[in-house]
């Protein structure tokens, strides 16, 4: 497991994250005891898997998969502190009441919704994670 900090733009109105980049073994490591789906979200730079997780010692994970299109195995998995991962769930929470106030045609023009934000922070953090070997 290999730590990195992103630090986003101003503009993203989000502070430095902390987060791990997960090799295979981390990963089952922190999901032998168990993990819950959450939610998924596909962008132009991948699919990501939402979902937290617990080891044997009963230790909590917050975890994305990142999948690259049609490959059956992740290109990534990151783990991420309960704040930042409680922000991940609020933009896509934020993004459904979002959906059901506006029409389509205005959903077409309007690229700053939660989700688009969503998918914004994490281009940051894909990028920032190709320097980090898990």
């Amino acid at each position: 497991m290999k730590a990195f900090t992103v630090n986003f733009h101003k503009e993203d109105q989000v502070e430095a994250m902390k987060i791990n980049k997960l090799n295979e073994e981390d990963f089952n490591r922190v999901t032998e005891g168990g993990t819950r789906h959450l939610f998924e979200l596909d962008t132009n730079i991948g699919f990501f898997v939402y979902f937290d997780a617990i080891d044997l010692a009963d230790q909590e994970s917050y975890l994305v998969l990142h999948y690259e299109e049609d490959q059956e195995d992740p290109i990534g998995c990151y783990s991420f502190e309960l704040q930042d991962f409680y922000q991940f769930c609020a933009l896509h929470l934020n993004d459904l009441e979002f959906q059901d106030e506006i029409s389509d045609e205005e959903e077409e023009l309007d690229e700053h919704s939660p989700i688009h934000h969503l998918a914004h922070l994490m281009y940051h953090i894909i990028e920032e994670g190709k320097e980090v070997e898990a």
